[in-house]
């Protein structure tokens, strides 16, 4: 089987490639030529995964790496996927994360001799405001940021492609899940990175907006098994993938400060910076994946305990051997 990651060398894509590859795929990725040190890091980890120049934004270029590949199974976790970026880099984030998800699926379908099955990374950012709690399949989406925007029209995009092309492409509508390879320009490998090295007196304290916003935070480690069920499903579906249980940003530090054996004193080590709080915010998100359990047989294992524990420790042993 081969299978065919944009975004490879984020997080998922790093949780992926190793899913994958312990199933015995062989794994192609899409690097647009950046040069970074998560893809430099990401090619050293896994050097068996051949990864080919490709760009969302760039349809001919996804076209060539369809012919080359001959992938069986492609999933599309590319985009400009910090949520606070977006609002500085609008049309950049429609471009590559909305339209980018239509030129990959345009390029599926014109490539009529295959089976392609289709993975697109949905997020629970989509419900934005939102009217129900939990949220599920059938919640009305009301995004607050470019990038749930963006994100909307590539979910609806690829139910459109779907439904009109018959094409095997499910979405994972996928709600914050988190862990050691989380980018450090998120929230919450802010907060670990940032305690792990106020334990070690490499700093004394960080800034954060808002303490209040909630949300369902999961390990990414689980969230990709769901993305791999979703495509060995007869029929192509939408699936909500969460934990079920909400927590605000508030309780995430807390734990980490108490996971490092630091004082649970918020004041002393935070400081607030109202530039760090987003135009239009999302206040609660919470999912309700019993679709994703009664047919795919998913749930998360990680609590959320144990997911702060192990981006601490991770973080801890990170600036350990930096010393």
């Amino acid at each position: 089987m081969k299978a065919l990651i944009t975004g490879i060398v984020g997080q998922d894509g790093t949780h992926l490639s190793e899913l994958l590859l312990a199933k015995g795929y062989e794994v192609f990725g899409v690097e647009n030529g950046q040069r970074n040190e998560r893809a430099a890091r990401f090619r050293e980890k896994f050097p068996e995964v051949k990864l080919l120049m490709g760009d969302l934004a760039d349809y001919s270029s996804l076209q060539k790496i369809l012919h080359e590949v001959e992938p069986d199974e492609i999933y599309n976790l590319g985009a400009i996927s910090f949520v606070g970026l977006s609002f500085k880099q609008p049309e950049l984030t429609a471009n590559v994360t909305g339209l980018g998800t239509l030129r990959l699926l345009e390029a599926i379908r014109q490539k009529s001799d295959s089976n392609i099955k289709f993975y697109q990374a949905s997020s629970s950012e989509m419900f934005g405001k939102v009217r129900m709690v939990p949220q599920n399949e059938f919640t009305p989406f009301h995004p607050r940021s470019p990038y749930g925007v963006a994100k909307t029209f590539a979910h609806y995009t690829t139910v459109n492609y779907r439904e009109a092309y018959g094409i095997h492409a499910s979405c994972g509508i996928l709600f914050n899940h988190e862990g050691e390879h989380r980018g450090h320009e998120f929230v919450t490998r802010k907060i670990s990175s940032s305690v792990a090295r106020i334990a070690l007196g490499l700093q004394k304290t960080f800034t954060l907006g808002s303490l209040e916003p909630k949300r369902d935070w999961g390990y990414a480690g689980d969230f990709v098994q769901a993305m791999w069920l979703m495509l060995q499903q007869d029929l192509p579906d939408d699936f909500v993938i969460s934990t079920g249980i909400s927590h605000s940003v508030k309780d995430f530090v807390e734990i980490a400060l108490e996971v490092a054996g630091l004082p649970v004193e918020l004041d002393r080590f935070v400081v607030h910076d109202p530039n760090l709080i987003r135009p239009s915010e999302v206040d609660l998100l919470v999912g309700d994946s019993s679709k994703a359990n009664e047919i795919l047989g998913w749930k998360p294992k990680t609590s959320f305990r144990k997911l702060v524990e192990l981006m601490v420790e991770n973080d801890l042993k990170i600036e350990k051997q930096r010393g």
